[in-house]
């Protein structure tokens, strides 16, 4: 298979259609990974150098990874350690400072590689703690620490290759104080060009992105379902506002053309590799309550991205699609930030509750698409989320109403919110740079309300959408991703954005 070098050479450096394609490294350790099963371990003899002069130093690295993995699977590398053997010469400038210990944090670069495509990791903060200064012979310091996840796009024979070090020594007196100067900053290079893996791991084909499923209790297919939401009527800021109107337009003319031709001599083409990395970023913004006639504030939500699980570049089509996934995040559970509003239920009764949005089922699916055949590269981003709604904390008219703990939507709903952006020049809603992103919900019955006496009906009657119709329309702000292969970039850490209404 190929990738469509015309496409490919205007498309734009960001993760939602336009990285490289080559395997992208985690930078983010993450929750889930394959099976570790060997112990890979390499000695690479480095050049350092110190205020005195080169020094040179020996160094081990081991961890625990696995013999094979799926192309796309997440491998968490696992009992890391980065073992540093300095020279005694390398202990001149502690000893005239008369220290004791000497303590690192080491910062391991890796190169990890499948066929022709390679990308840098940092494996950061690794720690060793305070050992003595011999008498004779050098110190060996032992560094160890959580470090980053990898996933390779393709199959193939993949390589985990350790590159540059970064070490930063601390030094202690015999009574455990710092010295003066306290610290001092080692940069190390291979001392010669000699690959030497890790590890080698067998990247299996077969791997694909996981599709959201229903959850449970989600009603059959016609039997209840809500009606899909509708799409926002205005595009983000700087787009022209037939934006959508043009992405649907230049797809089908396209699609068209190609029918009167020959199908097989323009075959879709999956890259064999597709960029996968990880990304952070907080999303802020209001949802209107329908019935109450007043809006909610949302968030600052803080999500955890898994960006390009599926890349299809569609050359005959002129179209790149990919499919992200997002996790909602708040003191550790699936959910965003609990929200307090206060409304006029039946336009007369003040109602103060506290509304709590609870992600359930698969992560959060961002399905991009992106149109290449016009130089503005307009495209469409769809945010699909699955949420249940709670409530608690509730007052009617200053008197505490006792719903109990489980008061929420008898099913998940489908939080569904839209984008339009352009790449040249930036312009609107990008995945990478944010914006704006809007959509309407359908809010399902309540249940399990009241400890004393059946509130369910109440909460319906006041906060449900009538019928089938998802009348709650959001708007979301999202920040620009902090990008995990750049995480010292403008945008990292992420930002707090402003919402709009």
């Amino acid at each position: 298979m190929t990738v469509d070098a015309r496409a490919t050479a205007r498309r734009p450096l960001h993760f939602a259609v336009g990285g490289a394609i080559l395997v992208a490294t985690a930078l983010i350790p993450g929750a889930e990974s394959v099976a570790a099963d060997q112990t890979s371990e390499v000695t690479v003899p480095y050049t350092c150098q110190f205020p005195s002069g080169e020094e040179k130093a020996e160094v081990a690295i081991k961890a625990l990874l696995p013999v094979s993995a799926g192309a796309g699977e997440t491998i968490q590398p696992g009992d890391v350690s980065v073992e540093v053997s300095l020279e005694r010469s390398a202990l001149a400038r502690f000893t005239a400072l008369e220290a004791a210990t000497l303590s690192a944090v080491a910062d391991l670069t890796v190169r990890n590689t499948v066929g022709e495509h390679s990308a840098e990791a940092s494996w950061q903060r690794l720690e060793a703690p305070a050992a003595p200064l011999p008498e004779e012979g050098g110190p060996v310091l032992t560094a160890t620490g959580d470090v980053p996840t990898v996933a390779f796009g393709s199959p193939g024979e993949a390589a985990i290759t350790p590159a540059g070090l970064t070490l930063v020594l601390a030094s202690f007196t015999e009574d455990g104080a710092p010295t003066s100067p306290p610290e001092l900053t080692v940069a190390c290079e291979p001392a010669d060009d000699e690959e030497r893996p890790l590890a080698r791991i067998t990247v299996r084909d077969g791997a694909s992105p996981t599709a959201p499923a229903p959850g449970p209790s989600d009603p059959a297919p016609g039997k209840g379902t809500p009606e899909p939401p509708a799409p926002p009527t205005r595009p983000a800021p700087g787009v022209a506002p037939d934006a959508r109107q043009k992405i649907d337009d230049l797809t089908e003319a396209r699609l068209e053309a190609l029918d009167d031709g020959d199908p097989g001599s323009c075959p879709i083409e999956i890259p064999p590799e597709w960029v996968m990395t990880t990304a952070e970023t907080y999303a802020a913004g209001y949802a209107n309550a329908a019935k109450l006639d007043g809006a909610v504030s949302l968030g600052p939500a803080f999500m955890k991205v898994v960006l390009n699980k599926r890349y299809i570049n569609d050359s005959c089509a002129s179209t790149v699609d990919v499919t992200s996934e997002v996790e909602f995040e708040h003191e550790g559970k699936r959910q965003l930030p609990p929200a307090k509003a206060t409304f006029l239920s039946y336009g007369f009764m003040p109602t103060t509750a506290t509304m709590v949005l609870e992600q359930v089922g698969p992560p959060a699916v961002v399905q991009t698409h992106t149109v290449t055949n016009t130089p503005t590269y307009p495209e469409e981003s769809t945010v699909t989320a699955q949420l249940s709604m709670r409530l608690y904390d509730v007052e009617v008219n200053g008197v505490p109403l006792d719903v109990g703990p489980d008061c929420r939507t008898v099913r998940p709903f489908e939080q569904v919110l839209k984008g339009y952006g352009q790449s040249y020049p930036p312009a609107g809603y990008l995945v990478a740079t944010g914006g704006n992103l809007t959509g309407n919900a359908h809010i399902p019955p309540f249940k399990g309300c009241g400890v004393d006496e059946d509130l369910d009906p109440l909460f319906t009657s006041a906060i449900s959408s009538s019928g089938k119709k998802a009348d709650n329309y959001t708007k979301m702000t999202q920040a620009p991703l902090c990008v995990a292969t750049n995480p010292d970039g403008p945008d990292c850490p992420p930002r707090i954005p402003q919402p709009e209404r």
